[in-house]
């Protein structure tokens, strides 16, 4: 019988577990919801042991499905959010709920860590800005709020980390999620010592880092007596959600772009070299030898999904984008900036504001409706300029849509006529748990690699052209945005 993969992703609200055939199809899937936590503003924790908790859920709901047989099981690949700082003692217990990556009770902290080492001396290490949101400032928090606690930590992990440290019994990370930690270089894919010693951070509390195709164990007896699973089912590495979702997109080659249209939205572009900006984010990709240049904002779908919780009247998502069709291009100059929760790169303000700019008497609900939609194609936009100074030609993207919004049409074709670039839409939903699934399957050789991987199970399901008139016509509306943005951050949002 052909041998099943199966995927584990630890979103930000659930957890998702998905089995697939070989080809890629989905065999059956589930879902299983946890908290968030907010015990002071600035604060947002979850529960690493109610990860595992919904992992066990979702895991025992597709093993009762008549169609997977846990024998045929062959590998099994782990995706997680990013920047997690996961304190365990040697026994792998958690010892405090992790900081996640919207908390940023660092901020102060990470403004005095910049008048000691300077941030030029981290990027050129690391690749990456130096915000509170990232790993280190996190482990920096505890060491100097928690002291009694950091002594304790025997590591401190991520969030696929941690789950395949429970599958497994082993403690590893893995070289897409260490770009967390601004003493990981991410081309040489190794902890940098002299980095690590400015920051007062042990390295031997942060595990060996394995490549995310690895095989990191087995699938324990006390793991497979609580999710159903087989002992002795290999576990790979696997690493960072945004990296297998774009693996799971088929975004492999340079220039290919993972465009990202779930709760938030952003972009990974795969680069055969590296190339970063510190605005940015810049990290591995989970395939060997590519990198992954991208930008994380806070609207994407979950500012839809504010607006039809506000003022949406109980219509469908389908039904309440139809309010948007008959509407121009540029919602008659309307804007909406979409920072309901701050907003990530390129501006890195958790006090950024959502504005609606342009209202008056005789727009409609279709027009607000329309510039949110627009605010959110053109946040993820502000993202591709900025990668155009780090020397990527955008013009030339390949960009692949995943998530919620490549549902809607209307929507893609907006990402298609803004940045000038066509856009497929693969078949699958599933794409980060197809990604996490897709490194099993190279780890435990179903796949030669990932060329025969993306080949045999990602396949599109439809394409957008740009239209150069479409795109005239959004031009005002951009210019204003990016003024709009520009202004706000300068003199209201500080």
């Amino acid at each position: 019988m052909e041998r099943l993969l199966l995927g584990i992703d630890i979103g930000t609200s659930s957890c998702k577990v998905a089995v697939f055939q070989e080809n890629g199809r989905v065999v059956v899937q589930a879902a299983a919801d946890y908290p968030l936590y907010y015990p002071r503003p600035g604060w947002v924790e979850q529960d690493p042991d109610e990860w595992w908790a919904g992992v066990c859920q979702a895991l025992r709901q597709c093993l009762k499905d008549e169609n997977v047989d846990p024998g045929l099981i062959a590998g099994i690949g782990l995706a997680g959010q990013g920047w997690s700082a996961i304190p365990v003692d040697e026994e792998g217990n958690v010892l405090q709920r992790t900081p996640i990556w919207l908390d940023t009770r660092a901020a102060d902290l990470s403004r005095r860590v910049l008048e000691k080492i300077p941030e030029e001396a981290i990027f050129r290490v690391s690749g990456n800005p130096f915000f509170p949101t990232y790993s280190t400032p996190k482990v920096l928090w505890f060491r100097e709020k928690m002291p009694e606690l950091f002594d304790r930590t025997y590591k401190f992990l991520q969030s696929n980390g941690f789950i395949g440290l429970k599958l497994t019994g082993n403690l590893t990370s893995d070289r897409s999620q260490s770009y967390g930690w601004h003493f990981y270089d991410p081309v040489a894919c190794e902890y940098d010592r002299d980095m690590a010693e400015r920051f007062d951070i042990p390295i031997d509390k942060l595990p060996e880092i394995a490549r995310c195709h690895d095989v990191i164990g087995t699938v324990t007896e006390q793991a497979a007596r609580e999710t159903g699973l087989r002992p002795g089912t290999p576990v790979v590495a696997g690493g960072l959600d945004a990296a297998c979702g774009t693996l799971g997109a088929g975004v492999i080659r340079h220039y290919e772009t993972q465009l990202q249209g779930g709760q938030a939205g952003g972009i990974s572009i795969c680069l055969n070299e590296p190339k970063m900006h510190p605005k940015l984010i810049f990290s591995p990709h989970v395939i060997p030898d590519r990198y992954l240049l991208q930008g994380g904002t806070v609207g994407g779908g979950g500012a839809l999904r504010w607006f039809r919780e506000k003022f949406g009247e109980d219509l469908n998502f389908g039904e309440l984008t139809k309010l948007a069709e008959p509407i121009p291009e540029g919602s008659d100059g309307v804007v909406f900036l979409p920072y309901l929760a701050g907003e990530r790169s390129p501006l890195w303000n958790p006090k950024a504001k959502a504005v609606f700019y342009g209202l008056s008497f005789k727009e409609t609900k279709g027009h607000a409706l329309r510039s949110v939609l627009e605010g959110v194609v053109f946040s993820v936009y502000h993202n591709l300029l900025t990668a155009q100074e780090a020397g990527v030609d955008i013009e030339k993207l390949d960009i692949h849509a995943m998530g919620g919004a490549a549902n809607s049409e209307l929507w893609i074709q907006m990402y298609a006529d803004v940045t000038g670039c066509p856009i497929c839409v693969p078949s699958s939903d599933t794409a980060t748990t197809l990604g996490a699934a897709l490194l099993a399957g190279v780890g435990v050789g179903v796949y030669e690699d990932f060329d025969e991987a993306v080949a045999r199970t990602v396949t599109i399901r439809r394409r957008h052209e740009p239209d150069p008139e479409r795109r005239k016509r959004y031009k005002p509306s951009l210019e204003t945005y990016l003024r709009l943005s520009k202004l706000m951050n300068e003199e209201m949002f500080v």
